[in-house]
């Protein structure tokens, strides 16, 4: 059989199966991944918030920001990651039911191409400036408020 030539298989087949609990094996991992960065950034700010408070120094609280941009970086790296995923399913099984699978289809756990696009489009979702400009705002708020 050569590289690239097409192959029957039927959805039923185990080695289809296999392949598709890969991909959404990893689309989940991207979304924890994705979850976990909102949860260790607000672990991260408040510590700096409450280190900063306790030594009375507000004009330290700008620190807290150095977490909220690494990760929101990541945390769009993780969603841009999940969408091209989730691409690469949805491709597999669209050819899948249009029987084009070809051999090197199978076990190839990549995501789609446009990585970069996808990254500038995580960047603009509310998923992650929903959650990281309110947070920056809670900085401001808390250096001028509470600290300061």
């Amino acid at each position: 059989m050569s590289e690239n030539q097409s192959i029957s298989l039927a959805e039923e087949s185990p080695s289809v199966q296999a392949h598709l609990a890969m991909l959404q094996n990893v689309i989940q991992r991207m979304a924890s991944n994705s979850s976990s960065c909102k949860s260790w950034c607000i672990t991260l700010v408040s510590a700096v918030l409450v280190i900063v408070a306790d030594k009375g120094k507000p004009d330290y609280a700008w620190i807290a920001l150095l977490p909220t941009v690494i990760f929101s970086c990541l945390d769009a790296y993780y969603l841009a990651l999940e969408k091209g995923f989730r691409e690469t399913y949805n491709k597999f099984v669209e050819k899948l039911h249009s029987k084009s699978i070809v051999s090197s289809d199978l076990y190839a756990i990549k995501p789609q191409e446009n990585m970069s696009r996808h990254q500038v489009d995580a960047m603009k979702s509310i998923s992650v400036w929903g959650f990281y400009i309110p947070l920056v705002f809670m900085i401001y708020i808390t250096k001028i408020i509470a600290i300061g």
